[in-house]
């Protein structure tokens, strides 16, 4: 499922394929997923990516690999310069072509470890998407021949990264066509949906299953159960904005989907280890 990537195919001449995507208006979510590496260059934008069951914050310059078959969208809230447009630079590549490169080239076998952790999607450090920026933007301008050279270039560059794993499970396990639609159609909806209470026979009426086939569905191909992800997904949240705004602690628990303060703060310290007031504080001491 790839909303605007119905007609994603390799470049005639090249190993990889390419999108230089500009939006003027905004980034729209877009839930979709793919069996290619995707690596996402994201500029003059700020908002939320979803990936797997994460939520964050990105901005300029973010720079993210999604593995194969990992859901993920982004999300802007607004531009930095108002007269250019959001910039996603996006350059996917196959499994099959990136292990070939591993198994044949023994100076690329350092990439197979960053690669397999790719699973749960990795976003690089600022230092290391600065120092690959320009080539990155490179590859949409340069020959087929200089394409190749640069992309191992930058992965080589990106694989002695400390990039840190974003979703907390990997890809969804492969499945028929039509539990991948189902699927498919349960995620996009909480995604969509989770700062609102969302009822079981809702999101079975849209996998068109029972509840408990619904169950069975959801927790052999998320390896969570439904609510176990529901809140992956708002604490995520939650770390955005504690982390990226000043809104009042409060105020995150009611938007993002939570009546009960003490519900919220209790859910939050079962996940991250501490209390929201601590995990603002981390980032108001850097």
């Amino acid at each position: 499922m790839r909303p605007y990537l119905e007609k994603l195919t390799l470049e005639p001449d090249s190993s990889l394929s390419r999108l230089n995507r500009r939006l003027d208006d905004a980034i729209p979510f877009q839930w979709h997923h793919h069996p290619e590496f995707e690596l996402t260059l994201t500029l003059n934008s700020r908002g939320q990516r979803f990936i797997g069951d994460h939520v964050g914050e990105y901005h300029d310059g973010d720079l993210v690999l999604v593995g194969p078959n990992l859901p993920h969208t982004w999300f802007s809230r607004e531009k930095i310069e108002a007269g250019e447009p959001h910039i996603a630079l996006v350059i996917w590549f196959h499994p099959d072509w990136a292990q070939q490169i591993v198994h044949d080239f023994i100076e690329f076998r350092p990439l197979s470890t960053m690669l397999a952790r790719a699973s749960r999607g990795l976003q690089f450090t600022p230092t290391a998407a600065a120092a690959v920026r320009s080539m990155f933007e490179s590859l949409f301008s340069c020959s087929p021949a200089e394409r190749l050279l640069t992309l191992l270039t930058v992965l080589n560059r990106l694989s002695t990264d400390a990039s840190q794993p974003l979703a907390s499970t990997p890809a969804l396990q492969d499945a028929p066509g039509e539990n991948r639609d189902r699927i498919d159609r349960v995620l996009t909806h909480i995604h969509t949906n989770y700062t609102r209470s969302i009822k079981l026979p809702e999101l079975a009426d849209i996998a068109a299953l029972s509840v408990s086939g619904l169950h069975r569905l959801f927790l052999r191909h998320t390896g969570k159960t439904i609510s176990d992800y529901v809140t992956h997904i708002r604490i995520g949240d939650a770390c955005a904005r504690l982390s990226g705004t000043a809104q009042p602690i409060s105020y995150i628990a009611d938007v993002i989907g939570y009546a009960s303060l003490a519900n919220f703060n209790r859910q939050f310290r079962s996940l991250k280890g501490m209390a929201p007031r601590e995990y603002r504080n981390l980032f108001r001491t850097q």
